[in-house]
């Protein structure tokens, strides 16, 4: 178990080391994407941030990662003063070697949590797993969650448990966040996906918040609406 006296990024890694899927979802995903990447590996796409401490750690242990530039993406520099605007102030921007220079063992955890966050009720209350909706048509995950480990889902949920008992700013946060996908998949008159706490997977009514048990897969999108897109697997 997680300690609560220190913070310990070594023990958040070991601890949140679980696989997402039960395959190695970034191979499924990179045949997909212009640049042969994985979703969650390419800094055109998504920008890792780190908390403060987690920094030092990863400077401490490793050279795997830089503080982000904003001209990583060769093809779409951007100014990373305005992505640092919508970062919280506990974290900041980074980026690391790529994946073919990839350490594993020293992943941040937005690299282990990616494609998804802490799902916020209205209540403020953590109730389980919600994806972020802006890749997906990019990412293979989002269109498989049924595919997503139970062992995933229970290291994600403890390991947010921690963080959130560390800094209950990052709770505000995710609550925020959790708002703003509510208020989009209304404007799309969408239900959310959302892979509870207890095991099971829901239909989140964005407007009352009830939950509707999910009884079959959750809709496919992109490239991988077809049941064959599993077959990029090598």
């Amino acid at each position: 178990m997680l300690e609560t006296q220190k913070t310990s990024f070594r023990e958040i890694y070991d601890h949140f080391a679980a696989p997402v899927t039960d395959i190695d979802c970034g191979l499924m995903c990179a045949p997909h994407n212009a640049n042969g990447k994985p979703t969650c590996c390419d800094i055109c796409q998504a920008v890792p941030a780190v908390y403060h401490p987690e920094w030092v750690y990863l400077q401490q242990s490793t050279g795997f990662w830089q503080v982000y530039r904003g001209d990583e993406c060769v093809e779409n520099p951007v100014s990373p003063e305005r992505l640092l605007a919508d970062t919280p102030e506990h974290m900041m921007l980074a980026a690391c070697l790529g994946p073919a220079h990839c350490e594993r063992p020293f992943r941040a955890i937005s690299c282990r949590q990616f494609p998804f966050f802490p799902y916020m009720d209205t209540e403020g209350k953590f109730i389980g797993l919600a994806y972020e909706w802006a890749f997906e048509t990019s990412c293979w995950v989002i269109s498989n969650l049924e595919r997503v480990t139970m062992s995933y889902r229970k290291v994600f949920a403890t390991t947010y448990d921690y963080l959130f008992a560390r800094w209950a700013h990052d709770r505000e946060s995710y609550a925020a966040y959790s708002a703003e996908m509510r208020a989009h998949f209304v404007q799309q008159k969408r239900g959310i996906p959302l892979l509870h706490r207890d095991g099971r997977n829901y239909l989140l009514n964005p407007c009352t918040g009830s939950l509707e048990p999910s009884t079959k897969p959750f809709d496919r999108r992109g490239p991988y609406k077809e049941k064959n897109s599993d077959q990029a697997q090598p």
